[in-house]
């Protein structure tokens, strides 16, 4: 599967917020400023390259992302971490821990899923 571009995530961060929809839910959910037909041409590239599935059951077609949120995110990362950190996923996790402000939080709850990951690779 081809890695979605920064436009294309746009497009399916709605569709996996809302479900199944419209290029007309999609283009008023979006923020940026493109138009309709914009939005129809993006989608309808995207369901080419595999990225959206399209029912055409109802009057207006009806998209769907094709691949789950975690998976394309779990892709992207795999291409960040070969592509900018050597392959190591100790640089990318010291990159992302040094470039913004960490909440006590979720340094707890990093380490809660570290000791979880742990004990499932064992």
């Amino acid at each position: 599967m081809q890695l979605p571009t920064e436009a294309e995530l746009e497009i399916l961060n709605i569709l996996w917020a809302r479900g199944p929809s419209t290029v007309r839910d999609v283009h008023t959910e979006s923020e940026k400023d493109t138009g309709y037909t914009t939005v129809l041409k993006q989608m309808q590239v995207m369901t080419e390259k595999g990225l959206l599935k399209r029912s055409e059951r109802f009057r207006s077609h009806v998209y769907e992302a094709r691949i789950a949120k975690e998976q394309t995110q779990r892709q992207l990362a795999r291409n960040l971490v070969r592509r900018a950190f050597d392959g190591s996923a100790k640089n990318l996790v010291l990159g992302a821990l040094s470039s913004q402000k960490v909440t006590v939080e979720d340094l707890a709850e990093i380490r809660r899923m570290l000791d979880e990951y742990e004990k499932r690779s064992l």
